[in-house]
């Protein structure tokens, strides 16, 4: 009864959408037309705008690309000789291949077992010194060149947009961070919601934002350049509209935007925030031109009690 249905629908019948490019590549059986489609899509994900991880525009990026690259050759030295041997064994000892040399009583032998022990132990020995030794060089609390002054950004993590301030500057931004290129960036990152963990590809690995909590972030950008920041910890309904956008710019121009913010109307004191904390999604970048002081200190100590800071500016 199905295959009758299906036979009688008539042949100028034509699908939509995602159905009418799967038959048109696979309806006909050609082997070339499915060939160049799975080609396209694989084509279609090589553009490293979309991997920032393999294109990296700064220092701290580039050293955690190239000790991916370094594990990922490592661990090859096993992969291929596997994939390798298993296409010989199977060539050599086919059916057809009387000159094959069988051998049934065979059980055991100290060479191969050498290899498939010792091999993968000094991969495991040689990648174990590499990770922690080149851990311990991208400490995320580790400035990048002590010798420089960096630009000091306190973040906080929000349903679901994050909040920048620069205490030097006097001023706050919601989903935008700005700093100059070249010039060593000092991130102190906290969360006022659940845990969230920020990052942006191009610049360096994630590090987790916790409420009551504080973890720090070294960055640098080589020359200027726009980048997508984003939470990459699940935080809820509204995780997927969680990003911001990092601006990499000359000094000139990164002057000239704190002079554009200080002339925003908005002040982050204790009824602002209030306001801002209220969960938002896709919340447009907005400029504050004063910040309470100590805000970002007594956000931590809500939670942890400490009466300390917290007497500072109340929040709540």
């Amino acid at each position: 009864m199905i295959g009758t249905n299906l036979g009688s629908q008539h042949p100028d019948a034509r699908a939509t959408g995602t159905d009418a490019i799967v038959t048109q590549v696979f309806g006909y059986r050609s082997p070339r037309t499915a060939l160049a489609f799975g080609a396209a899509l694989l084509a279609g994900g090589c553009d490293l705008s979309n991997a920032p991880v393999l294109d990296p525009k700064g220092p701290i990026a580039l050293a955690e690309r190239d000790l991916l690259f370094t594990a990922v050759v490592l661990m090859l030295i096993v992969v291929i000789p596997v994939f390798v041997m298993t296409f010989l064994f199977a060539w050599r000892y086919r059916a057809s291949n009387t000159k094959a040399r069988y051998t049934p009583d065979w059980t055991y032998s100290v060479a191969v077992d050498a290899v498939v022990w010792l091999v993968p132990a000094a991969i495991v020995i040689a990648l174990g010194a590499l990770l922690w030794r080149n851990t311990h060089k991208l400490d995320p609390y580790r400035p990048i060149d002590p010798s420089v002054q960096p630009l000091q950004v306190e973040v906080v993590a929000q349903d679901w947009k994050w909040l920048f301030i620069y205490p030097a500057q006097g001023i706050a931004v919601v989903n935008q961070l700005v700093f100059p290129s070249g010039t060593p960036l000092s991130l102190r990152i906290t969360s006022d919601t659940v845990m969230n963990s920020f990052y942006i590809p191009a610049l360096g690995g994630q590090i987790y934002a916790m409420a009551g909590m504080q973890t720090r972030l070294h960055l640098l950008a080589d020359a200027p350049g726009r980048f997508t920041g984003r939470n990459v910890q699940y935080s809820g309904s509204g995780f997927a509209d969680q990003h911001f956008e990092a601006m990499a710019t000359s000094p000139d121009e990164f002057n000239a935007w704190v002079a554009k913010v200080k002339q925003s109307p908005d002040k982050l004191d204790a009824a602002g925030y209030r306001a801002l904390a209220v969960r938002s999604r896709g919340h447009p970048v907005t400029y504050y031109s004063a910040v309470a002081p100590g805000l970002f200190d007594t956000i931590i100590a809500r939670y942890r009690g400490d009466q300390a800071h917290a007497h500072q500016q109340p929040i709540r």
